[in-house]
């Protein structure tokens, strides 16, 4: 049996005496994509925050591959390396171009030389549907093609796996859609991938497993079909109940 590459066990994270993820358990295999959903403070931010230590977890122990998150230096710079994260906002750099913003991670960090990393966004811009937008800055380009940026950047460095903090909340529903089409591309490719999202439809078709956190806790992981179609807890159903109502009423 191969050992998960990600794994999460008793973790527990707190804000004062707020309790913001509380005794989480999880692993994740390579080319797993587990979508983790909820309401808004249930925990799925913080614990996906913490994965690549932006967040400091109290209690318990995160490996990825096998290696204990280090605490600081070169070692958590190395982990970072090899976690990448796409935000609600895309942080990319104004001043630079697409392609700059997806090269400079690799330039200065695996020491890549600069022609090589230029080529390599240049692929990884049409990758994520962007051919032709390599030298044109953030401003120039919608939040959705932004966020398609970000994706690509993120992959520039190679990562064991990605992680995705509410990746479409910040976008025009518009733009939703491209956002989740790459991101879907990529999960049926095999990247492993750990997706805090509010967008059942995703969940639904791109997920492996369903994970619901509620109040800091799991409380359901599930495969997709069987979560939507059978939660097996109240706050599960009440929750699944009030999304998939206020998905259908904006339709």
């Amino acid at each position: 049996m191969t050992n998960p590459l990600l794994r999460i066990a008793h973790v527990t994270k707190r804000f004062g005496d707020f309790v913001a993820v509380d005794d989480v358990t999880l692993d994740v295999d390579a080319g797993e994509v587990v979508v983790v959903i909820g309401a808004s403070g249930s925990g799925k931010s913080t614990l996906c925050r913490c994965i690549n230590r932006l967040e400091t977890h109290d209690e318990g122990t995160i490996e990825i591959d096998g290696v204990p998150l280090p605490e600081e230096g070169a070692e958590l710079a190395r982990l970072r390396a090899d976690v990448g994260m796409v935000f609600q906002s895309f942080n990319l750099f104004s001043h630079l171009s697409a392609a700059q913003n997806v090269a400079l991670a690799p330039i200065l960090v695996r020491k890549t030389p600069k022609a090589a990393a230029r080529a390599a966004a240049v692929e990884l811009l049409a990758r994520v549907g962007l051919r032709g937008k390599e030298d044109a800055l953030p401003a120039e380009l919608s939040g959705g093609q932004q966020q398609r940026v970000a994706i690509a950047r993120a992959l520039a460095m190679n990562p064991k796996i990605l992680l995705f903090d509410e990746p479409t909340s910040a976008l025009d529903p518009e733009m939703v859609a491209e956002v989740l089409e790459v991101m879907t591309t990529l999960a049926r490719s095999g990247t492993t991938m750990v997706v805090v999202t509010h967008e059942m439809g995703f969940a639904r078709t791109a997920a492996d497993r369903v994970v619901y956190m509620d109040a800091g806790r799991i409380v359901e992981v599930a495969p997709p079909a069987e979560f939507f179609a059978a939660p097996r807890t109240e706050r599960a159903r009440d929750f699944l109940s009030k999304v998939l109502h206020h998905g259908t009423t904006d339709a």
